[in-house]
């Protein structure tokens, strides 16, 4: 049984994570969320749950606006072959949400098995602030890059910061 957001919150306090939500609308796309990205400060974000020819898994995040490149991307994040979306059943299996509420925070529903690799944009890290939805989409829960990082490792995922945006990508160039 996947977990709620109550038992997300339960587990985020237990751990000593400041988060803080807001009740919404649900939204499905980023795009239906452009609304919320006055009223809720930080970064908001995109979350790709994604397999390869191989069938490993990964849930790449990055901020709602980044340019990524689904061809690119496998070599960036070690996928073996190209990479598609995952399906709706395994993202539910594996993650326990629904597609339009993929999240960081469904990694609480992946600790047992831990089959998603975990990639966060290296731009999006850069915000102090990041939202997500807490396994839902009908609210947006703040929290700080620190703090995201702190919940992956505690559900047993090494989150790797990697420049998997091409806005990231400049970035690493230009340095």
């Amino acid at each position: 049984m996947p977990a709620s957001r109550s038992q997300l919150m339960s587990f985020l306090e237990e751990l000593n994570i400041p988060v803080s939500t807001i009740d919404h609308e649900p939204v499905f796309t980023v795009a239906e969320s452009a609304d919320l990205h006055d009223r809720i400060p930080g970064g908001h974000t995109k979350n790709l749950f994604l397999k390869d020819k191989k069938g490993n898994l990964f849930l790449v995040v990055a901020l709602h606006d980044a340019t990524i490149d689904l061809k690119k991307i496998s070599s960036i994040i070690g996928a073996s072959g190209r990479v598609s979306f995952g399906k709706a059943d395994l993202l539910e299996e594996v993650l326990g949400v629904t597609p339009g509420s993929v999240t960081p925070f469904s990694l609480i529903n992946d600790r047992e098995a831990q089959r998603v690799s975990v990639v966060f944009d290296a731009d999006m890290m850069e915000q102090e602030v990041l939202n997500f939805h807490p396994l839902l989409n009908n609210a947006s829960t703040a929290i700080s890059a620190d703090g995201l990082m702190a919940f992956a490792k505690a559900c047993g995922h090494d989150a790797r910061v990697l420049a998997v945006s091409a806005e990231a990508q400049k970035v690493t160039e230009d340095l």
